[in-house]
């Protein structure tokens, strides 16, 4: 089994900072990409960030400049540092990792339970 498991949601008012962080644990051989989504009430889920093995990121155009994904592999960890917090980037946050559970090198998507970022103007 694997468990992605978040932490550091919370209310904050415009023009403050949260960080994030979604740590995985259990059957993992090797982990490849880790990201953060966000899906905002009556919209779809959209990437906010991600980082791979490598440590090469990926921004959405509305997170560049203030957010900074970042990932520490020894404790299959990835955090995101949200600064400069607007009104529009309440949603609720998904972790993403995806990962091998063997060897034999097959990656799959886990999600996180999502934590609530509610930014008040």
């Amino acid at each position: 089994q694997v468990q992605l498991v978040e932490s550091g949601g919370g209310l904050v008012q415009a023009g403050g900072s949260l960080r994030l962080s979604c740590a995985a644990s259990g059957r993992i051989f090797s982990i490849n990409s880790m990201g953060w989504y966000r899906q905002a009430p009556g919209k779809q889920r959209e990437l906010v960030a991600s980082i791979t093995s490598g440590g090469g990121t990926n921004y959405a155009d509305s997170a560049k400049g203030r957010f900074t994904i970042s990932r520490d592999n020894a404790q299959n960890t990835v955090y995101l540092q949200m600064n400069s917090l607007i009104p529009e980037d309440t949603a609720v946050y998904y972790c993403n990792v995806r990962l091998s559970r063997s060897s034999f090198i097959v990656y799959s998507d886990y999600w996180g339970q999502g934590t609530q970022v509610t930014v008040s103007s």
